[in-house]
């Protein structure tokens, strides 16, 4: 791809539209997609080549960042990136090369220290800005401790010193119904850091003893800032982000993007690629609330979202980009309230594409659409192709 990208005028929008692969419930046999009233999908679908994509593998569960690496890209497998990282560059921190990030959780325990609620029932930032006010009032020898909020029950761990190592494990064990885990060390050069995670815990575990909702931590994705070939590098594009999530704002700085102002909502963020549409030839731009209500295990939510959605894509189809690709990171189904491995409906709409029959978007139509099932980090080369960025190969 570096050697047969070229530059050109053409313009490429990619919107993702987070966890949002469905089950159908048995009491009407339609997933969250094929459930809800979505005219301009679907007219971009009557337009596109329609497919269904892997994130990662079939049969694998991918968290959000592989979900999005492999849409850009990058093979998640070689590029992996912890998701403390990611939440620290979505708010602006500035990593130092020794720094250690973990992504943390506001949660709820019962008395006998049993999560009911991984998330707090997503409590405001207001109220995580106040405990994260608390939590910065630990100190423990061999680390400078930073606690900052993101957003929601969401924060940020910052570990500073000297021989930290982030090879750990969570101490998140990803649902309710069980204890959080003990932090391992996973290589031996590790222990250190292990001691001091668990210690954060512990201290953390006894200030928010009595705090309703939020009484406990849970603490995942512990990394430092790795290396990785920006989007420039390898596409010569000049790429932008318009995400209202701090991660993925975090993740797409990371591969050299420009993150421009969006405000919280879909329309907000389709105004911003209004504005900013001269300046770049690339745009990403993410919605989150699908996977949000995915998550909460709301079924008819997730249709809202996605029905919210659609009513504000005028905005985006006025602009006629040259390339326009529509997908998820992964599916999220509601009646799981978790991510899954389930393959994500995906349609690319362009002047050059080859239409195929497929009339509504949902991911029982893109089954039989034109692209067939194809892993997601072939997403980028198609995109490049139909925007006439890409020279011939070889002679």
């Amino acid at each position: 791809m570096r050697k047969i990208s070229r530059t050109s005028l053409s313009k490429i929008v990619l919107l993702i539209i987070d966890g949002l692969g469905g089950l159908p419930p048995p009491e009407t046999g339609k997933t969250e997609l094929e459930s809800a009233t979505k005219p301009n999908l679907n007219r971009i679908a009557r337009d596109s080549i329609c497919g269904l994509i892997d994130p990662v593998s079939p049969g694998i569960t991918p968290g959000s960042a592989p979900g999005h690496l492999a849409i850009f890209g990058y093979d998640p497998i070689q590029y992996h990136i912890g998701r403390g990282v990611l939440e620290a560059l979505g708010i602006d921190i500035k990593l130092k090369p020794g720094d250690i990030a973990a992504r943390g959780n506001f949660c709820t325990v019962d008395a006998k220290g049993i999560i009911t609620h991984r998330r707090a029932g997503r409590i405001s930032t207001d109220k995580n800005t106040v405990l994260c006010r608390l939590l910065n009032n630990i100190t423990i020898e061999g680390a400078e401790i930073s606690v900052l909020p993101v957003k929601e029950h969401r924060f940020v761990l910052i570990l500073r010193g000297e021989a930290l190592s982030p090879d750990l494990g969570d101490s998140d064990p990803q649902q309710i119904g069980l204890a959080p885990k003990k932090i391992e060390a996973l290589s031996p050069q590790a222990q250190k850091t292990a001691e001091i995670a668990n210690e954060f815990v512990s201290q953390a575990s006894s200030l928010l003893q009595g705090k309703t909702p939020a009484n406990m931590v849970l603490l995942r994705g512990f990394s430092r800032r790795p290396h990785i070939p920006s989007m420039s590098e390898i596409y010569k594009l000049k790429p932008a982000a318009i995400a209202a999530y701090p991660m993925y704002r975090g993740l797409a700085r990371l591969v050299g993007m420009k993150v421009l102002p969006g405000g919280e909502s879909i329309t907000d963020q389709l105004n911003s690629l209004q504005h900013h549409y001269a300046k770049y030839d690339f745009f990403f731009i993410h919605f989150k609330s699908t996977d949000a209500r995915g998550e909460d295990g709301d079924f008819q939510a997730k249709v809202h979202a996605i029905e919210e959605l659609d009513k504000a894509l005028p905005s985006l189809l006025s602009l006629d980009p040259d390339v326009l690709i529509v997908t998820g990171d992964h599916s999220t189904p509601a009646t799981l309230a978790m991510h899954s491995w389930h393959p994500v409906a995906f349609m690319l709409k362009s002047r050059w594409c080859r239409p195929d029959d497929v009339t509504e978007f949902s991911e029982r139509t893109c089954l039989t659409g034109g692209m067939g099932r194809f892993p997601a980090t072939e997403i980028m080369p198609l995109a490049m192709a139909n925007a006439l960025k890409l020279d011939k190969f070889d002679a």
